[in-house]
């Protein structure tokens, strides 16, 4: 009998913390500003729901159907509103940094040396954001990243001599080549050459070494989950006895904190540690270098009281697995799309052809919307239909709040988002089949009247930048990527044929944080070969 009593005791003080529990939600559901949002149903009470949404992968799509069902705002959270309004992008992302980022980026806060630690990316605070920012800014812009031309040539070169070792040469013609592995080899080799002036053995190996990639990819989703509920993020980074498994994001960290220390070793060992200069077109440390940390570290010199070690560390992992991952990410698509696409390949391959570039051609020559127009609308097109991120870039709406075009009001304190895999569908800047893929939009239309077609590009241009964000946090390394982009597609365009495997098989997207695309065989035969650049 007290077995029953004391079970039937247990079962009530459960029942009461239930019932407690979900007085609460319904409590702050009925007094919520945002009620009449509309939205799923458990996303008004738990942000669990963003929790699962992020776990399936299917991020925009998602919210591509919840917004033709509900219009530009729908509720994703008790306090979390997504927005789809074009006109609300310059407002929400402004110059003034004044709608601050939320705590979902406090997930992306690393550990270094047991100390949490802020980075230019992760950031929430405007003042540290330009410190960060300012003293390395140049280096990304396109002054700055063409000093790194000669890199990218060189892993274009390499690329290519791998492909056709192993794909399209002697007893290996007509093997089966997956693509988008190789494209995530080329963006990986390329970042780290770029960044300390050292491959990392990718495209040699036709291998992910040490499985950086995967880890890279895996930690991506992690950060995507776990930013819906970035409470869980902080208790688990403070539990000495967390699972092994989060650790192991850190992987691609513990890398840049070794190459910077080797960096470091180097420089105290050479003869003239005055070596080490600002100017990234004149070279870098030990030799004729010239990379990314040579740069960092004479920004620490000059800005010794604003960059430090482990933000240098910060620099050089936002380049690695942001840099690497965004850039593949793009570059498959564009190539994918352009398969499946014949009509749009032809067009390309016939502007190529027309203009008889040299391989690798230099970006100046690829970067020429008179010469290219063709060229410039891929790229273009491959950015608005297949961005980067999948999920809403989030802000805290300020004080006094956020009035709505259609004059519904957003109170202070609320997050809110607009997602670039969503708004860049937008059918009233792009058209009514904005959800293909057709680089033709980018060009003047029969009978479209010169005034007429530069309005609607520069509709479209603007929206089309928001894939990089917006703002004063837009991304860095923007004009980084498309110069890559430029320069590899007309390489692999105009220097390959491409056929898929198998026609009927899609490719393979996940959409969370990040992009994923993946599961791109082809078979690849090589065209007539053009001469190669002698500046490599």
């Amino acid at each position: 009998m007290m077995l029953l009593n004391l079970f039937l005791s247990a079962m009530q003080v459960t029942l009461l913390a239930v019932a407690v529990v979900l007085a609460y939600y319904i409590f702050c559901y009925l007094i919520s500003p945002l009620k009449d949002i509309p939205g799923p149903v458990l996303a008004k009470f738990t942000n669990l729901w963003r929790v699962h949404d992020c776990y399936k992968c299917t991020t925009s799509e998602t919210q591509m159907k919840l917004h033709a069902k509900h219009g530009v705002a729908v509720r994703l959270g008790p306090n979390m509103v997504a927005l789809n309004d074009p006109s609300l992008i310059p407002v929400i992302y402004n110059a003034r940094g004044t709608f601050l980022k939320s705590s979902f980026y406090s997930a992306s806060d690393s550990l270094i040396h047991g100390k949490k630690t802020e980075h230019i990316f992760s950031t929430r605070s405007n003042k540290f954001h330009l410190e960060q920012l300012t003293p390395v800014q140049k280096f990304y812009s396109i002054q700055g990243v063409l000093a790194y031309e000669d890199s990218i040539d060189r892993a274009l070169l390499l690329l290519c001599e791998q492909l056709e070792t192993r794909f399209v040469n002697g007893a290996n013609a007509g093997k089966t080549c997956d693509i988008a592995d190789w494209i995530s080899y080329f963006a990986w080799d390329l970042m780290a050459e770029i960044t300390w002036s050292s491959e990392m053995g990718f495209m040699r190996t036709g291998s992910d070494v040490d499985n950086m990639i995967a880890i890279n990819t895996l930690s991506m989703k992690y950060l995507g989950l776990i930013g819906q509920v970035p409470w869980f993020a902080k208790l688990l980074s403070m539990n000495a006895y967390r699972p092994q498994w989060v650790d192991a994001f850190d992987h691609a960290l513990y890398f840049s904190l070794a190459q910077l220390a080797e960096r470091q070793r180097a420089s105290q060992s050479a003869s003239s540690p005055e070596t080490l200069i600002a100017d990234p077109e004149k070279g870098s440390i030990a030799g004729d270098k010239k990379d990314y940390i040579a740069s960092f570290l004479e920004a620490k010199k000059l800005y010794p009281d604003g960059i430090t070690d482990e933000n240098i560390v910060m620099y050089i992992l936002t380049n690695l697995s942001a840099g690497a991952d965004s850039i593949a990410t793009v570059q498959r698509a564009i190539i994918y799309h352009l398969i499946r696409n014949p009509t749009a390949h032809d067009k390309l391959r016939a502007e190529l052809d027309a203009a008889n570039l040299p391989f690798p051609a230099s970006y100046d020559e690829t970067h020429n919307s008179s010469k290219l127009p063709y060229l410039e609308a891929v790229i273009k097109e491959g950015l608005r239909i297949h961005p980067p991120v999948g999920l809403c870039l989030e802000r805290v709406v300020p004080s006094p709040g956020l009035e709505l075009p259609d004059g519904r009001f957003i109170p202070a304190g609320t997050t809110v988002g607009v997602n670039p895999s969503v708004v860049t569908r937008d059918r009233q800047a792009y058209g009514p089949d904005a959800d293909e893929f057709r680089p033709d939009r980018w060009l003047r239309r029969d009978g479209e009247d010169a005034e007429g077609f530069v309005a609607r590009l520069r509709r479209m241009d603007e929206l089309n930048t928001f894939v990089w964000g917006g703002g004063n946090r837009t991304c860095l390394g923007r004009f980084l990527a498309t110069t890559i982009l430029y320069k590899a597609t007309a390489a692999l365009v105009g220097r390959y044929d491409f056929v898929l495997e198998d026609p009927a098989k899609e490719w393979t997207v996940r959409r969370h944080w990040l992009v994923e695309n993946e599961d791109i065989k082809v078979r690849i035969a090589q065209r007539a070969v053009r001469a190669v650049s002698t500046a490599c």
